[in-house]
């Protein structure tokens, strides 16, 4: 077995084992209820606060929400991914593992990443069926790059907060609290121009604001350059959560490892 298969099988396949072990939506219920209802009916409000308002179009809310929704799986789930390591007692075994860490950790993500792209298809077929927009072919190809581009980034947004769980117990404060901000700052139910520039710039940092910028010009005809000058600074972000992610995890590692040390001298 050469290396190459031997790591994707770690990620992979090792993914998909803690997916199945660890994941707590595995019921049809809970899982359409959490992740599928839930987000669904978060579109239609925004829609029609916005008709009420007169703040937007209704493709406008259906666009950012759909994206949004990926933060429900990517980021709860990439954050239960590390938590229940813990609750379950199996983060041990895992940080004796002499495996690549990068690989391990990002095989996590993986699943809540599909779940992820999973759930905003399902957003974007139902708001337009219910809504009754068009979702022309020519935008299908955008639509795509755009979805894995945000599921990626989110999971990985996720996994940096997951591993705050390695040392904090209440885990559900990190994810509502992280739910929250993206809500507020990602600009899928705020127009860019009418949010504060601060608001702006710590929206840049966070994932989907620039992914959600990058499905609204798909549909308004931009080009392709334009669409990935926008996706691009959103790998960019995803680069930076995937860098924090792996430094904070090895961090709390070795502080694992060195008190450890010192409880048996």
């Amino acid at each position: 077995m050469t290396a190459l298969t031997r790591a994707l099988r770690l990620a992979f396949h090792g993914g998909g084992l803690s997916y199945r072990a660890l994941f707590n939506w595995t019921t049809p219920p809970m899982f359409i209820g959490t992740l599928l209802v839930g987000p669904l009916f978060q579109i239609f409000f925004f829609v029609h606060v916005g008709r009420s308002l007169g703040v937007a179009d209704d493709r406008f809310y259906l666009l950012g929400n759909t994206v949004l929704a990926t933060s429900m799986p990517c980021v709860y789930g990439a954050i239960m991914a590390v938590a229940n390591e813990r609750r379950y007692g199996t983060l041990g075994a895992v940080l004796l593992s002499p495996r690549s860490r990068g690989l391990i950790w990002g095989g996590r993500v993986l699943p809540y990443a599909v779940n992820g792209l999973a759930v905003m298809t399902f957003m974007m077929l139902m708001g337009c069926l219910v809504l009754g927009l068009d979702l022309p072919a020519t935008t299908l190809l955008g639509l795509a790059q755009v979805f894995v581009v945000a599921a990626t980034s989110c999971a990985l947004f996720g996994l940096a907060l997951g591993a705050l769980a390695v040392r904090i117990r209440d885990v559900f404060v990190i994810s509502n609290s992280a739910f929250t901000l993206l809500i507020l700052f990602s600009g899928a139910n705020l127009p860019p121009e009418s949010m504060p520039g601060w608001m702006n710039a710590v929206g840049s940092f966070l994932p989907l604001h620039h992914a959600i910028e990058a499905l609204r010009a798909v549909f308004d005809g931009a080009s392709l350059a334009t669409v990935w000058s926008g996706l691009g600074r959103e790998v960019a972000v995803a680069l930076g959560y995937a860098v924090l992610a792996y430094g904070l995890l090895r961090f709390f590692e070795w502080r694992s490892r060195a008190n450890a040390a010192l409880d048996v001298m």
